[in-house]
């Protein structure tokens, strides 16, 4: 699955959907389901996703008291998905329910999803953590703390930046997770994400997967789009 960029299904219905994977019906993808398509559609939306035979990352950044979060992914670990994932910030106790919740829910006989921590937004900088976090220490040193302490409570991985991937990796493991939105080419507007890169320069630091929405959903050609990306992300020339 590392080898394919995970498309972020920006959209809210399932008829949008349907139309832009028509376009991919030659294509395994791993995709993003997060809370607009989800909170709108619920889980039939995963399940005809995966009836396509499609891997799905379900982005739901769970963020609640730890027995909550525990049966909140009890529940969504019956879905057949791949990945899901918390906000490191709910700390070490939650983080560690929610794992506990997986293993309970995800049925006899299939892997169980990956489980990541988000550490800090790709949208967030340094300024808006201080002022309104009220986090003093640099950006980059608040990431790599969350990093750690998802490592320590027994999780595979992080959502981060590809800017960050290399040092966390660094201060965790080599087989440490770092998934990475905020893709942009060269061309693209940068949008919110304040923290981006492009695909071949998260290969070249480290990140284990990229997110890319809007370069491939709003494309005037999304499979052509989508291919490109890849390529770059496999170190193919375009």
């Amino acid at each position: 699955m590392k080898n394919k960029p995970i498309i972020a299904l920006d959209f809210s219905t399932s008829s949008e959907i349907k139309s832009f994977l028509h376009e991919f019906k030659e294509e395994s993808l791993f995709v993003k389901v997060g809370m607009e398509l989800y909170y709108q559609n619920g889980p039939e939306i995963v399940n005809y996703i995966k009836s396509l035979g499609h891997n799905v990352f379900l982005d739901l950044k769970l963020h609640d008291i730890p027995n909550t979060v525990k049966r909140s992914m009890q529940g969504l670990a019956a879905l057949d998905i791949d990945m899901i994932n918390v906000h490191a910030a709910g700390g070490k106790e939650m983080m560690e329910a929610a794992m506990e919740g997986i293993f309970a829910g995800t049925p006899a006989g299939r892997e169980r999803p990956k489980l990541i921590a988000v550490t800090q937004l790709t949208s967030t900088t340094q300024e808006a953590m201080r002022s309104e976090q009220l986090i003093e220490v640099p950006l980059l040193e608040s990431v790599i703390h969350y990093a750690q302490l998802t490592k320590n409570s027994g999780l595979d991985g992080v959502v981060c930046s590809a800017l960050e991937a290399r040092l966390i990796k660094e201060q965790t493991s080599n087989d440490f997770l770092c998934v990475t939105p905020g893709i942009r080419l060269k061309t693209d507007k940068q949008g919110d994400q304040k923290r981006i890169a492009t695909p071949n320069f998260a290969r070249e630091n480290g990140a284990s997967y990229i997110v890319v929405g809007r370069p491939i959903t709003m494309a005037k050609d999304p499979l052509t789009a989508y291919h490109s990306i890849k390529n770059q992300w496999n170190g193919v020339e375009n």
